[in-house]
């Protein structure tokens, strides 16, 4: 008889012990880290546990432990690149602290919506919650609400900064106005996101901020929707008067758009029109011109997320609330052509 589980079932804790030559209480210990265990030991279960390929039962292990190793996340507007990243680098962070994550996205324009998504994660037991969600009405339904489990937002809203973890978004923005003006423009217009986004509004007050401390004159910013049509309409628009020579716009997609529509009306990009995004998705380095643009470290941002969940030492660097973006300096930006 094979010493090897029978072909068609998942091997047991029981295949698994009887493998490594030890209890099933022995392989339960080194599935909850006790420290009780010999490292070689150890090291055995481990390596029958990779070579049959060994799932431990999350259920059942959260019905012995009372813990169930999962972080939930909360989400609005996932498809969007920044919440996109920021879910992908919390569930690698979480993966190398042995937790797995849970996602539940939400309306962020229904109350009941949101309130569902947070009891369907509380209901799992989820040791820690991330909260992802790029609309003020969020936090104002969440505030309502008793969340008896460590949490942290990944938006900054000012009001509730003991739990707050984020890019600091009007730096970045600084750093895109800031960046324009020292290249000699004095004539730039803001192409802002949708006007319920928490980041929208931090990067605009970034840009008026800059212009206002360079006293540079402005002109109201641009409310748009994060796509690259309505950058490519917005730009078509404002070529029909010409009266700017930069546009700082609040993330990559829109740029994207601008560029576009500066192109069509035979224009170049920097020559006649400099153009600075956000986020630096991706494709931004093979934009035709490469698009300057500020980048946000999604990776740190969730291993930060991660740490402050699990608890540690709060002096510890990984514990600092606010992550500086940088600004990525490419060819869509020049000196204006006096």
């Amino acid at each position: 008889m094979s010493d090897e589980p029978s072909k068609g079932r998942a091997p047991s804790i029981r295949d698994v012990a009887r493998l490594a030559g030890v209890s099933h209480q022995t392989v339960s210990r080194v599935l909850n880290h006790h420290p009780s265990i010999r490292p070689e030991t150890k090291q055995r279960v481990l390596d029958v546990m990779e070579q049959v390929q060994y799932q431990p039962n999350r259920a059942a292990r959260a019905l012995v432990t009372s813990r169930s190793h999962t972080i939930g996340i909360l989400s609005s507007q996932s498809t969007q690149y920044g919440p996109a990243s920021s879910i992908t680098a919390i569930e690698a962070a979480a993966r190398e602290a042995g937790y797995w994550v849970s996602t539940a996205n939400i309306d962020a324009s229904d109350d009941r919506s949101i309130s569902d998504g947070l009891a369907h994660l509380l209901a799992q037991g989820v040791e820690g919650l991330v909260v992802i969600a790029p609309q003020a009405r969020v936090f104002d339904t969440l505030a309502q609400r008793s969340i008896e489990v460590p949490y942290v937002s990944l938006q900054s809203t000012g009001k509730d900064p003991d739990h707050t973890l984020s890019v600091d978004q009007i730096a970045g923005a600084r750093l895109a106005t800031r960046h324009l003006i020292e290249l000699g423009h004095r004539n730039i217009y803001h192409l802002t996101g949708p006007q319920d986004w928490i980041e929208a509004e931090a990067r605009m007050r970034g840009f008026l901020d800059e212009m206002s401390a360079s006293d540079v004159p402005t002109t109201a910013p641009i409310l748009g929707d994060w796509t690259a049509d309505f950058g490519y309409y917005a730009g078509r628009e404002l070529l029909t008067v010409r009266d700017f020579t930069a546009i700082f716009s609040s993330n990559d997609q829109m740029a994207l758009g601008l560029m576009h529509a500066i192109r069509d009306a035979g224009l170049e990009i920097p020559r006649d029109v400099s153009i600075v995004g956000f986020d630096d998705i991706p494709e931004a380095a093979h934009f035709w011109p490469p698009l300057t643009t500020v980048r946000q470290d999604f990776a740190e941002l969730g291993r930060r997320c991660v740490a402050l969940l699990l608890g540690g030492d709060p002096a510890a660097p990984e514990h600092r609330d606010v992550i500086v973006p940088e600004l990525v300096v490419r060819s869509s930006t020049g000196r204006p052509a006096f």
